[in-house]
Formats: C-alpha cells, sequence, structure tokens
C-alpha cells in the first residue's frame, strides 16, 4: 500500500524535538533523524509557557528537509509528544496565546479547588489516572479560575501541530487517557467531571484510536512534490504509549522504563487496574495502542539531573552526562538517598538547594558546587532514580499480582549505562536496552500497521500488526542511521 513511499515520525520533546523519516531501502526502511532542534519553556509574565509557533516552525523545517530527501514521496506524517499540555484555538487553525507548561504553579489552587468538588479516590474511581497536579484536569480548572473562556476548543499539544499541519480536530485515545478526564475503561470522555467542575464538553475534541488517518497535509508544504499525497495519522500521540509500542516483548513477565526528562515506570496489562493496592500506591492506568493500558507511574527523570547541570554551567563549571557517568564509576554508593518525587524537586529551579534540603532534614551533610562535588550530586541522584525504580516496580508487582523478570528501558536514558547497572542491581531484574529512540521507533510501527489495514473502530490498530513491525525494527531487519541528522 505504501507503494516504497517514505514515512516522517515528528517526536516533540520537552527538551528537545526530531523529525525522522523512514524511507525504503531494497525492502529495508532505513530511518534517518533530519532534524533535532531544542525546546524548553519559557518564563514571563503570564507563567511558564511553550513557544508553540518556535516548536511549529521547528517542526515545519524538518518537514520541508524530508521533502528534499524522499523525492519518491512521504505516505504520511504522524505527530508525538509529551502529555497533559494543550492549546487554545482561534478560528484561522492558530493559538491566541501561548500554551501553559505543566510545570507552572498555577495548578496547585487548581487542584487544591478540584479536591474539594471531587475527592481524589472519586476521581481515581472515574479515570483510574493517577493523582498529579500536572494531569490536563487541573489545568483546565486553572484556566476557570483565571477568567478564562471555558468554551474555547482545545486540542492536546501534539494533536494541535497535526492540526496546523492540516488535520481534524481530535484527542487520540492514548494521549487522551492522560487527562484526568477520560472515563475509566472506555475511549469517552468523564461527563460526570465535567459536569461537576463546570468544564464544557463541547470545548473538548473528538477522542480517536491509535493510527486513525485524520486528513491530508495541506498549506504550502502540500505544494511540494513529495508531500502531494501525504496523510496525516494520529499514531499514539502520547510518547510513552509510542515507546511502548516499540517494545519487542511477549510474555507477562515484563515491565518497562521509558527514561528520559520523566521515567514512566510500569509494564502492560489487558483492562486497567483500579484494585485498592493501585488507588493506594497512585498508580495510571493509560491507553496505549491496541487498546490496552498501560499500568505506570512517572518518576522524576533525567530533568532533575538536568536540572543541576544548569545550576552548575550558570556557575562556570558546565558539564557533559558522559564525564558525570564516567567520574561516577569510581565514587561509592552515597550515604543517604533523595526523594526524587518530592513535589519540589518538580518545579524549576534552585535543584541544588531543594536537594541539600533533603539531606539536612535527614541529618546528613549538604553537597556542594564545586569541581570535585559535582560528581557527588550526580551519583547520589542516580542511586536515588535507582532505588524509586526498584521501589515502583516491586508495587506494580503487588497491585497487578505479575511476577516480573525483564526490564525493557527505551529512551534517552538508556543510554546511561551506570544508572542502568544500578536499576539492575537494586530491582534484581534483568534489563533489556531497547533503542535509544525507541518513541520514533514506535510511531513508525503504527503507522506501518495503519496502512496495513489491520484496524477496528474500537481499538485501532491492532497489537499483532504493531508488535510484527517493532519486532522486525528490533531483530535489524530495519536499520536505524542517524547519518541524515542535521542540526
Amino acid at each position: 500500500m505504501l507503494n516504497q513511499k517514505a514515512l516522517v515520525a515528528v517526536d516533540l520533546g520537552a527538551q528537545s524535538c526530531r523529525v525522522s523519516l523512514l524511507r525504503w531501502d531494497n525492502g529495508k526502511a532505513n530511518i534517518h533523524v533530519v532534524r533535532r532542534f531544542p525546546n524548553s519553556p519559557i518564563t514571563s509574565d503570564h507563567g511558564l509557557r511553550w513557544d508553540i509557533g518556535k516548536i511549529f516552525d521547528g517542526v515545519v523545517d524538518g518537514l520541508r528537509s524530508c521533502a528534499s530527501l524522499a523525492p519518491e514521496g512521504i505516505a504520511s506524517i504522524a505527530v508525538d509528544g509529551w502529555a497533559v499540555d494543550y492549546v487554545r484555538l482561534s478560528q484561522h487553525r492558530q493559538a491566541p496565546e501561548n500554551p501553559f507548561c505543566y510545570r507552572d504553579r498555577r495548578t496547585e489552587l487548581a487542584e487544591e479547588k478540584v479536591h474539594a468538588i471531587l475527592a481524589p479516590p472519586q476521581l481515581y474511581a472515574l479515570t483510574g489516572i493517577q493523582i498529579l497536579r500536572i494531569n490536563t484536569l487541573y489545568q483546565l480548572y486553572a484556566d476557570k479560575l483565571a477568567g478564562a473562556d471555558i468554551h474555547a476548543p482545545w486540542l492536546l499539544l501534539p494533536e494541535y501541530i497535526t492540526y496546523r499541519l492540516g488535520g481534524r480536530p481530535v484527542a487520540e485515545y492514548t494521549n487522551a487517557t492522560h487527562t484526568g478526564l477520560v472515563q475509566l475503561g472506555t475511549h469517552h470522555w468523564c461527563a460526570e467531571i465535567f459536569n461537576e467542575l463546570g468544564l464544557d464538553p463541547a470545548a473538548a475534541p473528538e477522542i480517536v484510536s491509535s493510527g486513525t488517518f485524520v486528513g491530508s497535509l495541506q498549506g504550502e508544504l502540500a505544494q511540494l512534490p513529495a508531500f502531494r499525497e501525504t496523510k496525516l495519522i494520529a499514531a499514539a500521540t502520547h510518547d510513552t504509549a509510542a515507546a511502548i509500542a516499540a517494545i519487542p516483548a511477549n510474555g507477562d513477565d515484563w515491565a518497562f522504563i521509558s527514561s528520559g526528562t520523566w521515567s514512566l515506570v510500569g509494564t502492560v496489562v489487558n483492562w486497567p487496574c483500579v484494585n485498592d493496592a493501585a488507588r493506594d500506591l497512585n498508580f495510571t492506568n493509560l491507553g496505549v495502542a491496541g487498546g490496552k493500558t498501560g499500568f505506570l507511574k512517572n518518576v522524576n527523570g533525567m530533568w532533575l539531573l538536568g536540572q543541576c547541570m544548569d545550576e552548575w554551567e550558570r556557575a562556570g563549571r558546565p558539564v557533559t552526562i558522559p564525564q558525570l557517568i564516567s567520574a561516577c564509576a569510581d565514587l561509592p554508593a552515597p550515604s543517604a538517598l533523595i526523594n526524587v518525587d518530592d513535589p519540589l524537586l518538580m518545579l524549576p529551579g534552585d535543584t541544588l538547594k531543594k536537594i541539600n534540603a533533603q539531606l539536612a532534614r535527614a541529618g546528613h551533610d549538604e553537597l556542594g558546587c564545586g569541581p570535585a562535588e559535582i560528581p557527588h550530586v550526580a551519583n547520589l541522584i542516580f542511586h536515588s532514580l535507582a532505588a524509586r525504580y526498584a521501589e515502583v516496580l516491586s508495587s506494580i508487582q503487588q497491585a497487578t499480582g505479575k511476577k516480573l523478570r525483564r526490564l525493557f528501558i527505551v529512551g534517552g536514558g538508556s543510554q546511561n549505562h551506570y544508572l542502568n547497572q544500578l536499576t539492575a542491581e537494586r530491582t534484581g531484574l534483568q534489563v533489556v536496552l531497547g533503542a535509544t529512540e525507541g518513541t520514533t521507533i514506535g510511531n513508525f510501527a503504527i503507522q506501518l500497521a495503519a496502512f496495513d489495514g489491520h484496524w477496528n473502530s474500537a481499538n485501532g490498530v491492532s497489537v499483532e500488526s504493531v508488535a510484527h513491525y517493532a519486532a522486525q525494527l528490533a531483530a535489524g531487519s530495519f536499520a536505524l542511521s542517524s547519518s541524515g541528522e542535521t542540526n
């Protein structure tokens, strides 16, 4: 069906965005990261926000580069990205203002107000979603508290980029579940939550399944020869769901860590798990491709170290992650660990001060930012992350009754051999390293499955079809290369 046309996957990250091209060579697919551009929220008088125009322009530049590299034509484009953030729409497919970043503190009051109306146990029973103040639910209520127009339509961020490219306004199922607004076990928005909180359900987009064709590329890009018949696909627009789709695992004895800015630690189950243990441990039930459920927990990830590195650089002591990993290898285990999921550590700024405050409260010596002490801070973070991973994985076994033996680590963090080693030691599980660009591979696997036609209206692409393509990628039947990357 593809007629050997190329595919494009766009992966939006909170720190880095990528546009990748899949082309065919003698029946094999070669993947090139064509464009990679940095991303970060911007602080303004109006809160912590994303520069959505800059993100869209970066995507368009990447797509132009893809068109020049694929004279055979491009069959489809699919966009994935981080969850919970959204864009309010104007009448002309534009964002009237930059969207808020989930780390903005406006949701602190919103969370308090929401819980006064719908208590956390009630919310969990309705949605099965982890109680986190970053969830779209609290962001929308923060809009209401600020006097914003609650009737203005909104789109989750990856779907907004697809919409700007010419797609119809939708919320793909895996991303929609992350909002905290989808009725448990369904593909529908939860009417009770909207009604109780006074939010407008008409402002929410239609929910569609993974692998849904949502339109054709429109505008100036569509005039380029390579893009004249290009379809837009809502693959798994939540990047973690895309990364899970890239894991070539069978059986029921495995878990995963999608390791990046956040670490998403979990397993895949056939149906949502909302028993007492799951609720008490605050696990979340997110949609994954094929209609299954990702049972997982958000853990503060490499963002913690990134925040420290930014502080060191401002102090005139820049350091790279490989340098830190090398230095940590010769250090003993720290005498104390920190709670990486301390709510204060979810907020930007003063990260070293917050870490030291934890150490001081526990009666341990604080760490400075001198050249000799920097590796000890990194070592503390790595050991604390590994300990937290082990704790969460133990809780997964408790809640699901699974006996885990294998742990797949995907995403950028899979390159951190030191953290992977610590994780293996702490968990006692066999660590299997997945692709660094697992999200992109999962995105492509779902696009290929969509063209295969193994799709139904209830669950979208079939698990078997996605697994087939993911397994081919993992086995090397498809070649992955960064040789085409441009900055």
